[in-house]
């Protein structure tokens, strides 16, 4: 089991005004350049290097919804397999 981030956190992001937009996740970024990545309350990712750096360069150009989708590709909490089938089901259909 991973061990928990010291508590030397930079930044660390909660909430939204919108809930559509939550998707339940959060990040924390520590001072040594590690970036934890949580979903619902547990370490879904962890970056460091390069990949922290541009995801930290990513994160501060997006809103908060951008936030939530860059997450979630970053862990890959993103597709699951029934997005191309979708279309194809009677709720979605034109008539």
């Amino acid at each position: 089991m991973p061990m928990s981030p010291t508590p030397t956190a930079t930044k660390l992001r909660y909430g939204s005004s919108n809930m559509s937009d939550d998707l339940g996740f959060t990040y924390l970024a520590t001072k040594s350049g590690v970036v934890f990545v949580r979903h619902y309350g547990r370490l879904a990712s962890e970056l460091r290097g390069k990949a922290a750096a541009a995801f930290l360069k990513k994160i501060a150009q997006s809103d908060f919804a951008g936030e939530q989708q860059l997450m979630a590709r970053i862990t890959g909490n993103y597709k699951h397999g029934n997005e191309g089938v979708a279309g194809d089901h009677a709720r979605n259909s034109d008539a």
